[in-house]
Parts: C-alpha cells; sequence; structure tokens
C-alpha cells in the first residue's frame, strides 16, 4: 500500500501566548477581541468559527461528509474490505464504457452464452510458468461465454494478478486499472469491462484449482475479474455467499498459481505477476 506538505510550522512563542487558555482567562499580552466598529461598506476578516473544542467546525464539516461518504460506499459495495472473499466492488456505472478496455473487437455488453457442452481450454502464460485453465460451459454458460470472449479479443493480455491471499485465493482481470501498459496501484481491482454479467445458480463446490467468477456485493455484478483456488480450505468461506459463477477449473499448473501466491509481499501485491499472454482452444 515525503515531507508532509501539509505539516503546520512551529508556533512562535508570541503565538503561543496568544492562543492559550488558562483558567484565567487569555494569558498576559495576548490580544483582545477588538471592540472598535468597522466602517461601512468594510469588513472585518473573520477566524474561522471553532467548535468549544478548539477545532475548527469547517473541519468538522468536512470529516462529516467524508464519514456520510465512505458509509454509503460500504452500502452500495462501491468500497469493499481487502480481507473478504473475492470482489470487484465496482458495478457498471463505475467503469469504463465502449468496447472492454477500449480494445477493438471486445464485447460492450454481455457477449453470448457458452453452447452447451462445451469446454474450451484457456492457456495462461506468465513469468511464473504456464496455468491450463478447462472451462465447463454446462456449470456457468453466460459466465464461460463471457471469459472466452474477453480471452479471445486480448482483453486478459497483460493483467496483473491484483490480489493475493496465501491459501485462499489468487484474483486476476482487471483489464481496466491493472493492464501492466497502464497500471493504477490505487484503483487495481474496482475495474471491469463496463458491462455487468446476470448472475448464475452454483450448483457444484469450491475447491483448490476452481475457477469462479469475482463480483460486487450487489446482484448481477460479475463483470472480468475472476479466481483461482488455492486450498480446499476456502470450501467454507465461498460457499457461505454461493454466488461466484464457477467457470471450471485448473488443469495443469496449480504449482504456478502456487508461485504466484508464494512471491505475493502483500495481499496487493507490490510487484503483481502479469498474464503476459491469455489464449482459447476449443
Amino acid at each position: 500500500m515525503s515531507p508532509d506538505q501539509n505539516r503546520q510550522r512551529p508556533r512562535s512563542s508570541k503565538k503561543r501566548r496568544a492562543t492559550a487558555t488558562a483558567a484565567g482567562g487569555p494569558a498576559a499580552g495576548a490580544p483582545r477581541p477588538s471592540t472598535q466598529r468597522v466602517p461601512a461598506g468594510r469588513t472585518r476578516p473573520r477566524q474561522a468559527a471553532r467548535s468549544s473544542g478548539g477545532i475548527p467546525t469547517s473541519w468538522l464539516a468536512a470529516v462529516a461528509v467524508v464519514v456520510i461518504g465512505v458509509g454509503l460506499g460500504f452500502a452500495t459495495g462501491a468500497i469493499r474490505l481487502g480481507g473478504g472473499a473475492p470482489g470487484d466492488g465496482a458495478t457498471a456505472s463505475a467503469r469504463i464504457a465502449g468496447p472492454a478496455g477500449g480494445i477493438a473487437g471486445c464485447p460492450s455488453a454481455q457477449p453470448e452464452a457458452a453452447s452447451a457442452g462445451t469446454s474450451p481450454v484457456v492457456t495462461i502464460q506468465t513469468p511464473k510458468g504456464t496455468i491450463e485453465l478447462t472451462l465447463q460451459a454446462d456449470r456457468s454458460p453466460i459466465a464461460v461465454g463471457n471469459f472466452v470472449a474477453l480471452a479471445q479479443c486480448g482483453y486478459y493480455d497483460n493483467v496483473v494478478f491484483h490480489r493475493v491471499v496465501p491459501n485462499f485465493v489468487i484474483q486476476a482481470g482487471d483489464g481496466q486499472f491493472g493492464r501492466t501498459t497502464a497500471f493504477d496501484a490505487g484503483r487495481v481491482g474496482i475495474g471491469g469491462p463496463g458491462y455487468d454479467l446476470t448472475d448464475e445458480a452454483v450448483t457444484t463446490q469450491y475447491q483448490r484449482g476452481t475457477v469462479a467468477m469475482a463480483r460486487g456485493r450487489g446482484p448481477n455484478s460479475a463483470g472480468s475479474q475472476f479466481f483461482i483456488v488455492l486450498s480446499d480450505e476456502a470450501q467454507g468461506s465461498l460457499a457461505a455467499a454461493n454466488t461466484y459463477q464457477i467457470l471450471g477449473s485448473v488443469t495443469k499448473g496449480m504449482e504456478v498459481a502456487d508461485a504466484i501466491a508464494a512471491a505475493a509481499d502483500a495481499e496487493k501485491p507490490s510487484q503483481p505477476v502479469p498474464m503476459t499472454d491469455v489464449s482459447v482452444r476449443p
């Protein structure tokens, strides 16, 4: 996750005496409020209104606005705590418009569902090695159709694994803020393709190697982010929500997923591992 430009300078002894509030009244020599009437047409400079505790009321008002804004963010799902289950935390209104990632040929709305009975194979190249996923359309045809469409148009190329939780998941797919050519460390994890997916029922269990879609708190909030489950022990936490559409599973390269997790120095790694190339074959 420089010197502070807003740090207050030490006050002179005169200013300290001027602002002291001893029990018996103002300090000796402290300036008293003027009783002279201000001539018509002129205004006397005013000091910022202060609360009884000495804090400017304008500051208190600003803090109140921030607190209310944060509360609304958690309530709507726009702000997510990092330690919970996988989620991208953003709705379509907060994402980019037009083709996913601004990449020509990528979808600008939910793509067609994958055909029943199909099992596309996805190969993810990374600096740590290759991960092979086998998707199963019969589990989540909408999510699988979306994943294949994004992979085929190059949306996932050079997008990092931005979230790593040991013995839980590694998460990637934010092509809006997680692309190596336009990486935004402050916002990676809340981006998406510019549209949301329709929810689908989860009918199988999460386990080590499961590949599923990340999502926000609200319904129909998955987009492009996905995660790979690292441990069977994650099953309970994921099943508690049971809303992460299952795409399929890792059929080769789980040791690479483990290596990506081992290389992370934080939940949001300072040097995230990218997917250098993502390809699909039937």
